[in-house]
């Protein structure tokens, strides 16, 4: 068994930066990776699903060009060149990122798949079949999440893609039926119905986004629906099966109304399960809670001594920068001793729909639910100037305010470029700026940005 100064299980957008930090402090690391370098962000997630988001976005200006006085006749969808582009953008940070991790002198990558053995030990099996065994003092586990996958009826036995094998089909589905109606599964919708499938999304819940106000589902769901894509809300899926026609047959209630869905393929995007099922944690006893998550305190320290968990397996919100800063907090601890943690740390996130959903701190309906005293700001994108001038009014800006001290408590902003907009706002959170403080602050003419004035100039709720 080789002994090394730390192990780093997961080479995501949390791991790969921490080894290489670990490395060049010092530290003989060794960083264990099943699939390929980069995570989730870079091979099935941000990275592929944003570049084909940016073509569909391309083709639905064009299709929309004659209302700008622009006619494009002849339109049409090469989705072969579409997926070779993707495919050639997730190699380049692919690779980028396994060049970057070989070039660090004391960092060892060994790609295969990594358990438990003992306190602090591990082995890592290879695809070739070896098996090696190494221990550290020091662990720190990155190993992500997948698809979840639902106990239906007729599941096991009918084919079904998840957003990971959803972008490996190098054509557009006839019809694409969508279980799930979060942030993953609008993305996917919107994007294949613009490059040219029919699409259906199911929710089991009365709106889409359920964690969101209803005002902001609403919103969205008109969106979508003005799109021609069908939503089915409030909609229980009782069996799917194999159909004749070689499809997919979906079987639902929607308010005691018995429907049947016929679609081309099945995406399933009901949420992600963590990867720890195959790490044996229980030989190093970590706790992990009901759903398979890694427990941790607000240090990332799991309740072995020692050994850290950060990203997608610990739980909580399942983004990127969450990983990313996570693997800030650990680094800064330990070669800084900074003693930073994750309480009330503010969590932005964007849904990359078009127009996008930028959101920051907490919703109305938490606050509401918090019994604290708030008033609420709103504000139709139909009244942004930069929005009228653009032809992107669809959407709706939205603060919810304290009332008693006129700090900014959560923000959700629809509308074009809405992820870069609440970046302005969470920034004013950090500052502890008031929503006086931005009515009165100058933007530049005419930004989106700017109507954050225009926001808190409307008579609150």
């Amino acid at each position: 068994m080789k002994t090394l100064d730390a192990i780093v299980i997961g080479a995501g957008q949390g791991g790969t930066p921490l080894a290489k930090k670990l490395a060049k402090a010092g530290y003989k690391t060794l960083l264990v990776e099943k699939r390929w370098v980069g995570g989730t962000c870079i091979n099935d997630g941000c990275t592929p699903t944003k570049n084909m988001i940016a073509h569909a976005a391309i083709a639905q200006r064009v299709r929309k060009s004659e209302q700008w006085g622009i006619h494009t006749p002849g339109m049409s969808i090469d989705f072969e060149t579409i997926w070779q582009h993707k495919n050639k953008i997730v190699n380049q940070f692919r690779d980028s990122s396994v060049r970057g991790v070989e070039a660090t002198e004391g960092l060892e990558l060994l790609i295969g798949e990594a358990s438990f053995i003992g306190h602090k030990a591990i082995q890592v099996k290879t695809p070739d079949g070896q098996t090696e065994t190494y221990q550290a003092e020091s662990i720190y586990i990155n190993a992500g999440a997948r698809p979840a996958i639902p106990e239906i009826t007729g599941l096991s036995v009918t084919p079904y893609l998840t957003s990971t094998t959803l972008l490996e089909l190098p054509q557009i589905p006839a019809h694409l039926v969508i279980l799930g109606g979060s942030y993953i599964a609008l993305e996917m919708a919107q994007l294949f119905s613009r490059l040219g499938s029919r699409v259906s999304i199911i929710e089991r819940s009365p709106y889409l986004l359920p964690k969101e106000d209803a005002d902001i589902s609403a919103c969205i769901k008109d969106i979508l629906r003005d799109e021609g894509i069908a939503v089915y809300t409030h909609a229980n899926v009782h069996n799917v099966e194999k159909h004749i026609t070689g499809g997919v047959a979906v079987f639902l209630d929607k308010k005691h109304h018995p429907e049947i869905i016929l679609g081309s393929h099945l995406l399933l995007a009901l949420g992600r399960t963590p990867n720890t099922d195959t790490l044996c944690t229980q030989m190093t006893r970590l706790d992990i809670d009901n759903e398979g998550f890694i427990k941790i305190n607000s240090n990332l320290q799991t309740n072995i001594s020692g050994i850290y968990a950060l990203g997608d397996i610990k739980g909580g919100p399942a983004f990127t920068h969450v990983s990313y800063n996570d693997y800030v907090i650990i680094l800064r601890n330990l070669l800084e001793n900074k003693g930073l943690n994750t309480n009330n740390r503010i969590i932005p996130y964007c849904m990359f729909t078009d127009p996008q959903l930028g959101r920051v701190g907490i919703t109305e309906k938490e606050a509401r639910t918090q019994n604290l005293p708030i008033n609420v700001y709103t504000l139709p994108m139909t009244k942004v100037a930069r929005a009228i001038e653009s032809g992107q009014t669809q959407g709706i800006m939205k603060a919810v305010v304290h009332k008693e001290t006129g700090k900014i408590l959560g923000a959700t902003i629809i509308g074009e470029q809405g992820g870069e907009t609440i970046t302005v706002l969470q920034m004013a959170m950090l500052a502890g700026m008031t929503c006086e403080d931005l009515r009165y602050q100058m933007f530049a003419h005419p930004l989106y940005a700017e109507s954050v004035n225009n926001l808190f100039m409307q008579e609150p709720q």
